[in-house]
């Protein structure tokens, strides 16, 4: 029998990671003086972050928030929407760029009804796809393989945005 190690997802599983909106992960990688490594920031912006997202659907699966706790895109101003707009579009050229997917999915889950696990911090996901990469494993296995650990993806992609962003 051959075992696949992925120790972080330990974190997920036990539900040491699930925050409410007065322990939001988005809100503590945004504040001022994080350590941008420990909580996985790949770039920041005046009201934008750009997170690692911790439990990836696929290698290079990143967040983009607003600094701003809130659910609801509506509910932000023009210039955060903006931004957050903004930024999305500059880190798909950056994935595109640095870990050269087929395809990106990129979606906003708003609110827990439609699949959102921090309903209360807005975020874009940004998942980069490549023909073939689903496969048996979360099918049969309900094991997805990320094939990049998360502090050197995290390391690729900020020096991505740096390049593009220029």
């Amino acid at each position: 029998m051959e075992h696949l190690w992925s120790p972080w997802r330990a974190a997920y599983v036990t539900d040491e990671h699930r925050h409410t909106s007065t322990d939001c992960f988005l809100c503590s990688a945004a504040e001022e003086g994080a350590d941008d490594a420990e909580w996985l920031v790949a770039a920041r912006f005046p009201s934008t972050i750009v997170v690692m997202n911790r439990f990836p659907y696929n290698a290079g699966h990143v967040l983009i928030a607003p600094k701003v706790h809130e659910g609801n895109l509506a509910r932000l101003t023009d210039a955060q929407s903006q931004e957050l707009m903004t930024v999305t579009r500059l880190v798909i050229r950056a994935i595109e760029d640095e870990v050269r997917p087929h395809g990106c999915n990129i979606g906003i889950n708003m609110g827990s009804a439609a699949g959102a696990g921090v309903p209360d911090h807005l975020h874009v996901h940004c998942v980069p796809r490549w023909n073939g990469d689903t496969n048996f494993m979360p099918v049969l296995g309900e094991t997805k393989v990320i094939s990049e650990l998360l502090p050197e993806m995290r390391e690729r992609i900020a020096q991505a945005i740096a390049r593009v962003r220029v």
